[in-house]
């Protein structure tokens, strides 16, 4: 099997288990007190199911048990945000922290540049995968 959608889906289990958690937990977002208890909690579970999701989408692709499966779990999560970030005009949403930051360089949001580059390395590693004879799932 190719290396690309063991690289991509690694790329994206790091970003999900660290930088993610590196990102939210703290006062903008998970920990933040002006937070309504509830949001801290779905921000608790995302945080974890995308951990979780990602790692076992690893797992799929790295044992080779499913790796078409495994690299559209985690795709599914990517896009997800994406979406949720093309319409956040419809339910007030924003990638401008509460306290008015922004993690941004040179104008660009960093979140939204690294999905955007994981999402291609995904979708480059499941076309990978789709090219090859006899690969299940």
């Amino acid at each position: 099997m190719s290396k690309l959608p063991l690289i991509s889906i690694a790329l994206v289990a790091v970003a999900s288990v660290i930088f993610l958690p590196f990102m939210e937990i703290g006062e903008t977002h998970l920990i933040n007190p002006d937070w309504p208890s509830h949001a801290r909690l779905h921000n608790a579970w995302q945080l974890l199911t995308n951990g979780a999701l990602s790692i076992f989408g690893l797992f799929l692709v790295w044992k080779g048990i499913a790796p078409k499966v495994g690299l559209g779990i985690v795709l599914i999560i990517n896009i997800s945000f994406m979406i949720a970030l093309l319409s956040a005009s419809l339910y007030g949403g924003s990638m401008i922290n509460s306290d008015g930051s922004e993690a941004a360089f040179g104008g660009i949001n960093i979140g939204v540049a690294i999905s955007v580059i994981l999402i291609t390395l995904l979708l480059l590693g499941y076309r990978a995968v789709s090219k090859q004879p006899n690969v299940k799932g």
